[in-house]
């Protein structure tokens, strides 16, 4: 058998870009059956002072060992487990998934006319062995009027993502400047990816 990873997300965008590597992976998720223990709101749960670097790398090794445990609660195949998280800050303020529109609308007028960080990262796992990275990028949003703004969150785009916007869809005609990695921005950074898979002998 070819080898392969087990993506733990359930991210449509990280599968694409694991894709684009064309590394096969296998999907390694929770169910409502066996995994009630697992408790992700508490994983991303934010502590007091905790900076966004330090936070984003937590909340990944969070998923990740809940992962490994339920790859071995299920009794699956050996092969290396990916895990990524994916946080905005405008400073040291962290800046999640929207809760409803109004939220939506409240975190895009921060981002608009304003430089933020994009934190992307990565942790691996690979029988006892541990490789993490993490990918920091800048994004710079043009000034965005409320009639625009009312019009991304009817998108729809904004929800379920970190800082209330999607790099790879409609923001993107907001966004006028980034530095740093593209991919790492939409979820998963590839060339640190293909670093940690390297490493593991992997031949990217």
């Amino acid at each position: 058998m070819a080898p392969f990873i087990y993506l733990a997300s359930q991210s449509p965008r990280r599968r694409q870009l694991l894709e684009q590597l064309g590394v096969e992976h296998e999907l390694l998720l929770p169910n409502a059956a066996g995994d009630i223990a697992e408790d992700a709101e508490a994983i991303e749960a934010e502590r007091p002072g905790e900076a966004p670097r330090d936070y984003v790398q937590r909340v990944t090794a969070g998923k990740l060992d809940a992962a490994v445990a339920r790859h071995a609660r299920r009794g699956l195949a050996d092969a290396p487990i990916l895990c990524s998280d994916t946080t905005v800050a405008l400073g040291m303020q962290i800046l999640g998934k929207p809760v409803d529109a109004a939220d939506a609308r409240r975190i895009l007028r921060l981002l608009s006319g304003a430089e933020h960080e994009v934190l992307t990262a990565i942790a691996l796992q690979s029988g006892a062995r541990r490789l993490q990275a993490l990918s920091v990028s800048t994004v710079r949003f043009a000034p965005m009027s409320e009639a625009q703004i009312d019009a991304y969150v009817a998108s729809g785009e904004p929800m379920g993502k970190a800082g209330a916007y999607g790099i790879q869809g409609l923001a993107a005609a907001h966004i006028a400047e980034i530095r740093g990695s593209y991919s790492a921005i939409m979820g998963l950074p590839v060339y640190e990816t293909a670093q940690l898979l390297r490493q593991l002998g992997w031949p990217l």
